[in-house]
C-alpha cells in the first residue's frame, strides 16, 4: 500500500476500512476482504531481519513447549521454520514476487476458452497457521491477449504463499487476472484440503473445500457448464 492505495492484492490497514465483503464460516472462520490484512510497517524489515527476529520469537515457543534446544535434532530448528516462514511458504506476502505476467497479441485469434487445470496449490490457514492444499483450474477468454500458461501457475502460487483464507485466495487470482488480460471473461475454481478441518478439531480427513470465481461471460451458464466440463467438475445443467 502506497498512500493509501492497494497494491497487489495487499491491503495495509492505515485508518481505513478495507471492502465490506465478509463472509462467515462458523469456527470463528471470517474474512476481512479480497486484500491480505498487513500494517503499514510490513516491508520496513529486510528478509534477514524478518528471520532473525521470528527464530528467536519460534525459539521461546519451543522452550515455553518444554523443548530442550540443546538436542542435536531440535537445536537449529528456529532457524530453520523461520527461514521458511520468509523465504518459501509465505514469501507471496512481498509484492517484489509477484510474478511478471507476460502477454502476447492474439494472432490466432483464438475467442475460445483457455483452461490450465489442476495447478497445484499449496498455502496455509491464517487462523491456525495449518497447509491447506489441492488444485487451482483457472480459465479465461481472450480480449485480445494471451499469457504464458505457466504465468498462470506462477500467479496461483504467489498469492497462495501467504496465510489465507481459500475464498480470498480464489478471488485475489481471479480479480489480478481480469487486471493483467484486461478481460472480465475470468474463471477460477479452487479443490482444496484444509489440516485445520483434518488434524484438529473435528478431524474430518475426508472433506474438501470448493470455492469459485466467475466473470464476464462466465456468468453464462452454458460458458460455466463448458468451464466446469474441462476441468472435469459435475454441474447441475
Amino acid at each position: 500500500m502506497v498512500n493509501g492505495k492497494t497494491v497487489n492484492g495487499i491491503c495495509v490497514r492505515n485508518g481505513y476500512r478495507v471492502e465490506d465483503l465478509v463472509t462467515e464460516m462458523g469456527d470463528e472462520h471470517i474474512a476481512g476482504g479480497i486484500d491480505t490484512p498487513l500494517r503499514p510497517d510490513a516491508f520496513t524489515m529486510s528478509n534477514a531481519e524478518k528471520t532473525q527476529k521470528i527464530a528467536g520469537l519460534f525459539q521461546q515457543i519451543m522452550e515455553t513447549l518444554g523443548l530442550d534446544l540443546t538436542d542435536d535434532s531440535l537445536r537449529g530448528t528456529p532457524q530453520r521454520v523461520a527461514k521458511m516462514y520468509v523465504e518459501e511458504i509465505f514469501r507471496g506476502l512481498n509484492p517484489q514476487q509477484e510474478p511478471a505476467m507476460t502477454l502476447f497479441d492474439n494472432k490466432y485469434r483464438y475467442d475460445q476458452l483457455l483452461v490450465e487445470k489442476d495447478i497445484t496449490v499449496y498455502s496455509h490457514c491464517e487462523h491456525h497457521f495449518v497447509p491447506i492444499y489441492g488444485k487451482a483450474h483457472v480459465g479465461y477468454i481472450s480480449s485480445g491477449k494471451v499469457v504464458g500458461l505457466s504465468k498462470l501457475n506462477r500467479l496461483v502460487d504467489y498469492y497462495a504463499r501467504r496465510p489465507q483464507v481459500q475464498e480470498r485466495l480464489t478471488m485475489q487470482i481471479g480479480k489480478a487476472l481480469q487486471l493483467a488480460l484486461d478481460t472480465e471473461n475470468v474463471a477460477v475454481v479452487i479443490d482444496a484440503k484444509h489440516l485445520c478441518v483434518a488434524s484438529r478439531g473435528i478431524r474430518d480427513t475426508h472433506s474438501a473445500t470448493v470455492t469459485s470465481f466467475y466473470g464476464g461471460k462466465f456468468g453464462n451458464p452454458a460458458v460455466k457448464e463448458e468451464f466446469l466440463r474441462y476441468v472435469g467438475m459435475e454441474t447441475a445443467y
